[in-house]
């Protein structure tokens, strides 16, 4: 995953060069490939190149470059706006950076990294858009890896869309307000009736059904998207979260959702942090529902991000409820919950034949009370159980279901922070698990799972609880002593 204080030494930006000299100084592969690249562009090529290899001379003349046939001078760079040294040659590289750099160029030396200014991108062409990677010199090939995935991804008719998109700009900031009109205006552009035209080759369909879309007059309905955030790693949220996300105009998130997950969403989005954790709630559910129910009836599109999965102890129950009530539309999206991801971070088979064939999610809390629950009941049975939030009860978990009959030696794993780099396992007995309790170094989320099938886990990634246990015992006896 990526580091959450990582920052670019370059940063990535697009220059206009359309009627503008770009200068190339080499005669050979260096800056024949050069000027392929800037090819693509409308900036005017200038190639100094005394003995130009034939395929660059081909090059030249196939699209009527401009060749200063001299051997280089610092002249040769006045009136440009970017400079490529590409002899091959070091010395002249050098020669040529200091050059740019004294008439404030700013320029790039082909296999040079310390020399640039600036570095060229592997470049995704479906002008007017253009989609530049870049890796800092530090990685071309990875970077042209990476081209050919975006490429492959990409309709070949994403620019004429985008052209289509460019003449209709001055009318719909015209016609449509600032804000969300406008942007669901062009989302429906690029999503709807225009860009399906546009892939099928129907130009002037396309324009007319944009034109259509542009005049309606239809009133903007709210939306809200129940969206599972998954357990914590940025890269388990499915690709429709991520898409909602980029769509939302505002983003409404639960405290265990990481910011990594949160600014997934657009840029430009309103975030509201509504908390929720134990202990510390900013807001109450029936003042979440009221926000959503608001945001709702002033048309906004809204995300609402619960961790792990909406369905789950997120209490979207009462949440939809409530839109349903106020006829506002929603969907729900679903996210991976804690106890798969756990699951996946010991390698544990959460059902396996012969030995679990069911499985029971709680928080643990159900235990309160007299009577015994009905999922006690089936852990007794062989069915696996996942227990949410289960640390301050642990021991209490442990003992109810040690009471009722199942077996103390009954396998446990434990893992908190689930999916992150951070993550940490355990694995023990029930007889172990009260030892979870006094575990204060365990400040993140803790999901335990608990069950025959829990044998089948890989533990060699894994803390047992057993020798936390033996070491509160020992500190106990000992401040006893001291007493």
């Amino acid at each position: 995953m990526p580091q959450a204080n990582a920052k670019l030494n370059a940063f990535p930006v697009f220059m206009r060069v359309e009627g503008e000299a770009v200068a190339i100084v080499g005669c050979g592969e260096e800056a024949l490939a050069k000027a392929r690249l800037i090819g693509q562009s409308s900036a005017v090529l200038r190639i100094i190149a005394e003995d130009a290899e034939p395929d660059l001379l081909a090059f030249i003349a196939q699209n009527n470059v401009t060749r200063v046939a001299a051997s280089y001078d610092a002249s040769h760079l006045e009136g440009a706006v970017l400079v490529f040294a590409a002899s091959g040659d070091e010395a002249l590289d050098r020669r040529v950076a200091s050059d740019a750099r004294r008439l404030g160029i700013p320029v790039n030396a082909v296999d040079r990294p310390e020399l640039c200014d600036f570095f060229t991108p592997a470049l995704v062409n479906r002008a007017p858009v253009a989609i530049a990677i870049g890796t800092e010199g530090a990685g071309p090939v990875l970077a042209q890896m990476l081209r050919s995935r975006i490429d492959q991804m990409l309709s070949p008719s994403l620019g004429s869309l985008a052209a289509l998109a460019a003449s209709l700009r001055g009318a719909a900031e015209k016609l449509l307000p600032k804000g969300n009109a406008r942007r669901r205006f062009w989302n429906s552009f690029f999503q709807g009736a225009p860009a399906h035209a546009i892939e099928a080759g129907e130009l002037s369909r396309a324009h007319d059904v944009a034109v259509d879309l542009l005049l309606s007059n239809a009133p903007i309905s709210g939306h809200i998207a129940l969206v599972g955030a998954g357990p914590g790693a940025e890269d388990l949220l499915t690709l429709r979260a991520h898409r909602l996300l980029m769509e939302a105009d505002v983003i409404v998130h639960d405290a265990l959702v990481p910011e990594a997950v949160v600014a997934m969403g657009r840029r430009d989005a309103e975030r509201l942090p509504v908390g929720k954790r134990k202990g510390c709630h900013t807001k109450s559910q029936a003042e979440i529902n009221a926000l959503l129910v608001e945001l709702g009836r002033e048309g906004k599109r809204v995300v609402r991000l619960k961790s792990g999965d909406p369905l789950v102890f997120g209490r979207a129950g009462e949440e939809m409820a409530a839109l349903r009530d106020a006829g506002i539309a929603y969907e729900v999206v679903p996210g991976v919950t804690a106890a798969f991801a756990a699951a996946a971070d010991f390698e544990l088979p959460l059902t396996l034949r012969g030995v679990s064939s069911s499985m029971v999610f709680t928080t643990g809390h159900d235990l309160k009370g007299n009577s015994l629950p009905d999922w006690a009941r089936l852990a007794i049975s062989g069915a696996t159980v996942a227990v949410y939030m289960g640390r301050s009860v642990a021991a209490e978990v442990a003992g109810r279901l040690i009471e009722a009959g199942l077996s103390p030696d009954t396998a446990v794993a434990v893992v908190e922070n689930a999916s992150l780099a951070n993550r940490r396992r355990f694995h023990g007995t029930l007889a172990d698990l009260p030892s979870l309790e006094a575990r204060a170094d365990l400040t993140g989320p803790v999901m335990t799972i608990i069950g025959d099938a829990v044998a089948g886990a890989n533990f060699e990634r894994s803390e047992p609880l057993a020798a936390h246990r033996h070491e509160s015992a020992a500190t106990a006896v000992a401040e006893g002593v001291e007493q």
